[in-house]
């Protein structure tokens, strides 16, 4: 039995490894990052990377990565949060800096491109909660009140995301972009199912008392 829990615990470790490294991989052998410029491909490794910290951040809130307590679960989901938070300003910032104009209209949701918008509203969610993590004890947010605020949020950074990178044809390669964005939305599914479980269940505790 503890033979297979370990064995278990590496399989999950290995996935999500793959799932992260294998997109990143491919985009670093893509050639079409011969004619991009050094900022431009940081820019772009930045995000994909911010994607692979979106698939981390349920997947730690829900307990689901083994050899992790739950108080470490939620200070790694914090401190996750934080690098969230940061990778993107260093996609948007990467981006302005080789092209102002495209991102002044990206930001105002003036951009002709499809996949702009859904990648701006994904970044104001995320900058939106990480702001509110931050304030949290300040402002006096109860977990109750922080959890109605930060799961419609967490949606929408999840879908943006998604959106916003499949509909990008970029360096990243076709199958492991599908594959990453798959499991972020598979993971982001699993945790509203295990919190609405959890909610019927304390619910039909407390109507049997």
């Amino acid at each position: 039995m503890k033979g297979w829990r370990s064995a278990r615990a590496i399989l999950i470790w290995a996935a999500l490894a793959l799932a992260i490294g294998v997109p990143i991989a491919a985009a670093a052998a893509s050639e079409q990052l011969a004619w991009r410029g050094p900022v431009y491909i940081l820019a772009g490794f930045a995000g994909i990377i911010a994607l692979g910290l979106v698939l981390v951040q349920p997947l730690l809130i829900g307990g689901y990565l083994p050899g992790l307590s739950a108080y470490r679960g939620r200070r790694a989901h914090h401190w996750i949060g934080g690098a969230l938070a940061v990778a993107v300003v260093i996609h948007v910032a990467g981006l302005w800096f080789t092209s102002p104009p495209d991102m002044i209209d990206a930001l105002t949701y003036a951009s002709p491109t499809p996949f702009s918008p859904f990648g701006v509203t994904a970044m104001w969610a995320i900058f939106i909660v990480a702001l509110l993590a931050a304030l949290r004890r300040r402002l006096g947010l109860r977990l109750r009140t922080w959890r109605i605020v930060h799961i419609p949020l967490a949606i929408v950074i999840v879908a943006g995301s998604v959106v916003h990178c499949l509909l990008i044809e970029g360096t990243m390669e076709t199958i492991s972009k599908a594959a990453l964005c798959a499991a972020v939305l598979a993971a982001a599914a699993r945790i509203m199912v295990d919190l609405w479980r959890r909610r019927t269940s304390r619910g039909e505790s407390v109507a049997r008392q």
